[in-house]
This record gives structure tokens, C-alpha cells and sequence, in this order.
């Protein structure tokens, strides 16, 4: 390998680690498995081992976010290396003796210890009390999450003497598998955010940042090591243990100190075995050299401590029942099965249901309802279906998306979530739902592509605020947004009168959605400057934003439909073509609810606009074909304003025709024959119809010119077209 080769693969792992560092740490949502992570890591590492001058500066964790102030750590907190076989063990013992310099006939003692899934932290003591608390962030720097961690009652807050005048611990916040649980039941029954495991919960309840919503959440810890600390403590990790178990800090029961790989190895697979009793998730097994004057000497690389290294466990697996294979609706309408389990506990989760991908992952698996299956959480975090167990019996039938999509009775599929057409598309591996501006499982999705800048370009309307918006009832369909300020107005007058019969002149502020749930009875329906982060001007500016974009152009009315298929391209031809928004949809209306030759006609018409073949055409026939679409096109064209198509000047002699271009141009490119020709007003088609006013013949034409002689279309040379439009103001011809 080159080192341009090696630059180059460099660059783009640096890049996927980043991402994967921001979802998991930052975002609290891992895009990955472990594996997959790791893997990654170890071929940066062998690259930059290889090829010195691409070492990159320390990275752990991920960029911090706004919201938190920023702490400097004392001592940076960087990560741990990791194992993935009892070889990568007995290497980092060797390692270490050579290092050191050891001879064979001394011991080396490690304290063992279980690694914690959770989120790493920082606290610091000063003259035994708590000052300040902090998470790793990306390694140097952290966030100060201090009076989040004192809602937790494991942290003490202070020491009993005799104490450090400094002393930072280092530890890790998790939550309990039960409590996990417990917490995902509150938060569905009152329609807040479920977490996917333990780790994401503790995490995402940690970096609240309103402590009281901590308060609410069972957050516990384990502290493990030392940061910063103004006076020696102790000579040994495990004594230092000792002392950390003697001031108050949770310190893990299992913590060992082994000596030797045998008596290391024999203490990772008996944590292996204990790993799915124990009340809290684990990944691995951490080893640190106990004495801490060989820590010192052995220090740390860029990224790791040499003195220290993680032995992770391999995917757990578990076998159970397949009960069903269900089907969800995801944000942009595809349909994916997932099968639904018997509860079982794989890797410290109780599991009851995993992905399925799509539906030639089954047929490949040939995964049927009734099998008993091999169950893996893959980087112990998403579940997923690996086989089935063939020495068991078998289901009783192949499972099949169509059969499962159509109800009883029922003569095509239909989505389980709004019961529009679904549909398998020659090009795609999946099914998706037609129900497109109605279907509630896609309509967050449709909402921020309505209002996104290429569509509606509504300033203040982004992914943050749709969702808000949806979560208290105000945004169901697009026009919704053209009536928000009717709406809160009419909130605002009610909710005045409803306190002021209280006999209270104050009305909320500040309330947060789960402040909201909770009191939902009891505040009413409030207006949005009632709402955290939503004062007056800021709901005023968003009303000014919309009522800028009551008027909008065609073609961007098209696009903001989110039509599958129907492109920035597609819905500009489309404007074209057919001028004014109520022709278009005149032609599709009249598809959608005529006879099979309306349908028909529509799809010639759709086809002949260039660049419009008949996949996207069925996939425009198929959005207006379901009735509720139609309903919220309509509902929108009450609302709003849309611009007729821009027209040419009238003195062009092929305005309003329709043009088709075949064969090879000589002075021209066929791109810029096309645009010149829309410039001037006609309708540029791909084929030849009896509609078809002009057919411009280059060399080498084929097949559409043999069907304007048989039709008896106007048939121009290259020559003939540029004197047809040479006259036109501002336009030169087409040949020289």
C-alpha cells in the first residue's frame, strides 16, 4: 500500500468513527455494532502503526453539545484498548513484562473487574466535598453535569476524613435492567421517548438538561479508578478500591485480583456465565496492572493507557420462539417485517422482538412463524433473527409480504398503518405504503420534507419543531401548518379565560412535554408561548415565515408533496407541461377516480413529458389514486397560492408545442436543445404520440422518427429547427 492509498483509507475511517462516536456518545443512538466499531478502530490503529505521519491527534467519545459548560479535565480520560481473544490477553501481559523489563520469575497481578455499559464520569472532591461532576466527552474536554449527578443517591456528597484536599474519582453511570424496564413502561404509557437499552436510558436520562427530569430517572454507579488526586492514596489498585469502598463510592463486588492468564481467563468466563443473572448490563472484562508505580512507568499512547485493557465478550446468543412475523411502516413509507418473539434474555435483555430487513432476508433465512430461532443482539444492541434451529419442528408455512399485507377478504395489500396501497416497486428490495401525506408513521418525515428549503422553505420549521408540533396535536397534515396561528390565536383566547375563571392572571410557562404528560388534565390545552424555549417573538417569527410562503411556484408545490419518485426534476417537467396547478390536477383527479381509460390516458400523457418513464408515472397515478392524498391536496390548494408555470414570450413560434428531439445534434447538445425549447414554451417529451406537434431528426435517428412518419408529425432537420426559433428576441439559432 502507497501512502496516498493509505491517506485516503485514513481520511474516511477517521470520518466513520466520528459519526459512529457522535451517535453513541452525543445522540445516545448507536448506528453500528460493536463488531463492526471495532473492527474500524483496529485498522486505523494497524494503519497508523504502519505509516507514522498519519497519526491523528487523541480522540474519545465525541464533539460536546451546546447546552452544558464545558470542564477541562485534570487528567485526560482517554479509552480503553480492547481484547477479543484470550491470545490479545496473554499479549498484553508480554507486552507488559518486556516493557517493564520484568523477569520471568515475577508475577504480574491485574485487578479484574466487569465493564460497565454506561456513561463515564468525573467527580472531584475538594477538602472531602463534591464540587463538580462531569462527563468524558471527547477525552480532554468534558460537559459539567454536576447537578445532575447529585439527583443520584450513590454519589456522596461528603467524605468522611481523613480525605485528599484533591481528589477526582472516575466511574461509570448505568441503570439497573429493572429499572430500565420500569422506566420504558412510564414512558410509554405517557407517549414519551422508550429507550432502546439500559446504556441509551442512562445515558440520555444523565444529559438532561433540566435536573429535575434526572430526578425522575433510577440512575445508578460504580466508581472504579482515580483521575487527579493532590497526595498518593494507596500503592495498589485493589487497595485503592479499598479506600474508594471506606469514604462512600459504589465499588463493584466482582472486582478481583488475578494473577497469571489462567487464574485472568478463568475470571472472565466466569463472568461470562454469571453475565445474563446480573442485575446490570456488562460488555466485557476490564484487566489493569494492580501496582501503580508500574502504571506510572508504563503510561499511556495517544489514545490508551498501556497499563489497561478491555476484553470484550463475543454477540450473545439465545434460541426461542418465533410467534408471528409483524410488519412496521417506517418515516419514508417502507414497510419492514420484524418478528415478534417469545421473551427471551439474551446478553442481560429480555428480548421479544427483532429486525427482519426485508422480505428476501426471510425467503433466504427461510424464516417461518412457528420456528424455533437462533437469537443474537448484535453489538449487544439491536436483536436480530440469525437462523432458525432446523432439529426443531418448523412452521408451518413460507411467509410472504403480499399475503401478509392483504386482509381477509381483502383483493390487494394494504399498509397496517393508514390502509392506503402498498406496493412492491420493480426497483426496490422493499414494499411501501402509497398513503404518503396521510399515513401517521410517515408523517414527521413528509412534514420536514414539505417544509424543507428545496419544498416550502418555511424558516423556523425544522425537524425540532415538527416533531414538538406533532407531539401536542397541532401539525396532522401540511395544511395544518397554514393554520397554526389561527389555531393558537384561538388557544391563546380561550386559555385566558379558562385561568382568569381560576382566578389566576399568571398562566404557565416554561412547561416541558414531560411536565405536559404528566399535567395534561390538569393545564388544558395551552398556547405555544406556554412551552419551554417558545417565547413570543420566537412564535411570532415563525408565523411571519409561513405567512411568507402562502404563495409558492408550481413546481415547488409538486415537490413539497414528497410524490416517490418525483424529484426536483420531475415536478419542474411537470410544471412545464401542464402550466397551471389546476390542470395537473384536473388530469390526475381524473385518473385517479375514472374509468381504466383515464388511468390509461394519464400514464400516455405522464410518459410522453421527457424523462418521465413509466415507473415514476405509476408512482404519481398511484399517490393520487388513494383518496386521502387527494383529500390533503385539496385541503392545501384552499390555502395556498400557487404560481403558474413561467410562460414564454408569446412571439415564440412553438410555444405550447410539443417537441421530441432523436438522433445525434451537431451544433448543440440534446441538454441544451431541451432547455432552449422550454425557454421558449414548448413541452419537450421522450416519445412520439399523436399529440406531438415537431420532431426534430439528428443523425443516426431511429425508431421515433419511423413513428412521426406513420403518425404524420412536422418532421425538421437540425437546420430547419434553428430557423424555426432564430427569430425569437434574444435567441440565436441552432446552426451556424
Amino acid at each position: 500500500m502507497t501512502l496516498d492509498d493509505a491517506r485516503n483509507e485514513h481520511t474516511t475511517l477517521l470520518s466513520q468513527i466520528s459519526r459512529w462516536d457522535r451517535l453513541y456518545h452525543t445522540d445516545d443512538a448507536p448506528e453500528v455494532e460493536d463488531a463492526v466499531y471495532d473492527a474500524a478502530r483496529r485498522r486505523l490503529l494497524a494503519l497508523e502503526a504502519e505509516f507514522p505521519e498519519l497519526v491523528s491527534s487523541p480522540t474519545v467519545g465525541a464533539a460536546l453539545t451546546s447546552g452544558f459548560r464545558t470542564v477541562q479535565h485534570r487528567i485526560p480520560m482517554i479509552s480503553l484498548e480492547n481484547a477479543f481473544s484470550d491470545e490479545d490477553v496473554a499479549d498484553f501481559l508480554e507486552r507488559t513484562r518486556k516493557f517493564l523489563a520484568l523477569p520471568e520469575s515475577m508475577s504480574v497481578v491485574v485487578g479484574a473487574e466487569p465493564k460497565i455499559d454506561g456513561l463515564s464520569v468525573s467527580l472531584l472532591y475538594e477538602d472531602g466535598v463534591f464540587v463538580r461532576g462531569a462527563t468524558r466527552g471527547d477525552g480532554s474536554q468534558g460537559e459539567d453535569i454536576t447537578a445532575n449527578l447529585l439527583t443520584i443517591s450513590a454519589v456522596p456528597r461528603h467524605l468522611p476524613p481523613p480525605f485528599p484536599s484533591i481528589l477526582e474519582v472516575r466511574g461509570e453511570v448505568y441503570m439497573r435492567k429493572e429499572d430500565f424496564l420500569a422506566l420504558n413502561r412510564v414512558q410509554e404509557e405517557a407517549g414519551g421517548k422508550t429507550f432502546a437499552n439500559p446504556r441509551n436510558a442512562a445515558a440520555g436520562s444523565l444529559r438532561q438538561l433540566d435536573a429535575k427530569i434526572t430526578a425522575t430517572r433510577p440512575l445508578s454507579l460504580f466508581i472504579y479508578a482515580l483521575g487527579d488526586v493532590s497526595e498518593t492514596i494507596a500503592e495498589t489498585h485493589h487497595d485503592i478500591l479499598e479506600r474508594l469502598k471506606n469514604w462512600g463510592f459504589p465499588v463493584n463486588s466482582l472486582s478481583r485480583s488475578c494473577t497469571g492468564i489462567e487464574e485472568i481467563l478463568s475470571y472472565y468466563r466466569s463472568i461470562g456465565e454469571m453475565r445474563s443473572g446480573l442485575p446490570y448490563d456488562i460488555d466485557g472484562v476490564v484487566y489493569k496492572i494492580d501496582r501503580c508505580d508500574w502504571q506510572q512507568r508504563l503510561g499511556a499512547r495517544s489514545r490508551s493507557p498501556r497499563w489497561a485493557i478491555a476484553h470484550k465478550f463475543p454477540a450473545e446468543e439465545a434460541r426461542t420462539l418465533l410467534k408471528a412475523i409483524r410488519i412496521s411502516v417506517g418515516r419514508t413509507g417502507i414497510l419492514t417485517p420484524w418478528a415478534e418473539l417469545e421473551p427471551v434474555n439474551v446478553g442481560g435483555v429480555l428480548v421479544s422482538r427483532a429486525t427482519l430487513h426485508n422480505e428476501d432476508d426471510i425467503s433466504r433465512k427461510d424464516l417461518r412463524a412457528g420456528d424455533t430461532v437462533v437469537i443474537r443482539r448484535a453489538g449487544d444492541v439491536i436483536p436480530q433473527v440469525v437462523r432458525p434451529v432446523p432439529e426443531n419442528p418448523r412452521g408451518a408455512e413460507a411467509f410472504s409480504m403480499r399475503q401478509a399485507l392483504t386482509p381477509e377478504g381483502g383483493d390487494h395489500p394494504v399498509c397496517p398503518a393508514c390502509g392506503s396501497h402498498a406496493e412492491r416497486l420493480d426497483s426496490e428490495a422493499g414494499w411501501r405504503c402509497s398513503g404518503g401525506l396521510v399515513c401517521p408513521a410517515q408523517m414527521v418525515e413528509r412534514l420536514i420534507h414539505f417544509a424543507g428549503r428545496s419544498a416550502f422553505d418555511i424558516e423556523g420549521l425544522g425537524e425540532k419543531n415538527i416533531v414538538f408540533l406533532r407531539h401536542i396535536g397541532r401539525l396532522n397534515t401540511p395544511a395544518d401548518i397554514f393554520r397554526l396561528q389561527a389555531v393558537e390565536e384561538a388557544i391563546s383566547l380561550d386559555n385566558k379565560a379558562v385561568w382568569a375563571a381560576k382566578g389566576k392572571t399568571k398562566l404557565p410557562r416554561d412547561i416541558s412535554l414531560d411536565m405536559l404528560s404528566v399535567h395534561q388534565g390538569r393545564l388544558g390545552i395551552l398556547p405555544l408561548t406556554a412551552f419551554a424555549g417558545w417565547q413570543e417573538r420566537s412564535v411570532e417569527k415563525l408565523f411571519e415565515a409561513i405567512a411568507a410562503r402562502r404563495t409558492i411556484a408550481m413546481e415547488r408545490f409538486i415537490l413539497a408533496l414528497g410524490i416517490p419518485q418525483a424529484g426536483e426534476g420531475t415536478a419542474k417537467r411537470l410544471s412545464r407541461y401542464y402550466g397551471a396547478i389546476g390542470k395537473w390536477w384536473d388530469a390526475m383527479s381524473q385518473a385517479a377516480t375514472g374509468t381504466d381509460e383515464d388511468r390509461a390516458r394519464a400514464l400516455g400523457e405522464l410518459t410522453e413529458i421527457e424523462d418521465i418513464g413509466p415507473s415514476v408515472a405509476g408512482a404519481i397515478l398511484a399517490f393520487f389514486a388513494e383518496a386521502h392524498n387527494r383529500s390533503v391536496v385539496a385541503d392545501l390548494l384552499d390555502l395556498v397560492t400557487v404560481e403558474e408555470a413561467r410562460k414564454a414570450a408569446t412571439t415564440s413560434p412553438i410555444s405550447g408545442k410539443t417537441v421530441v428531439f432523436t438522433g445525434e445534434l451537431v451544433t448543440i447538445t440534446r441538454a441544451e436543445a431541451k432547455a432552449t425549447a422550454e425557454a421558449l414554451g414548448a413541452k419537450v417529451s421522450g416519445s412520439v404520440s399523436a399529440n406531438t406537434d415537431f420532431v426534430v431528426a439528428g443523425a443516426k435517428a431511429g425508431s421515433k422518427l419511423t413513428r412521426a412518419k406513420e403518425l404524420g408529425r412536422t418532421i425538421l432537420t437540425e437546420e430547419e429547427w434553428g430557423t424555426l426559433i432564430a427569430g425569437v428576441k434574444g435567441q440565436r439559432p441552432l446552426t451556424s
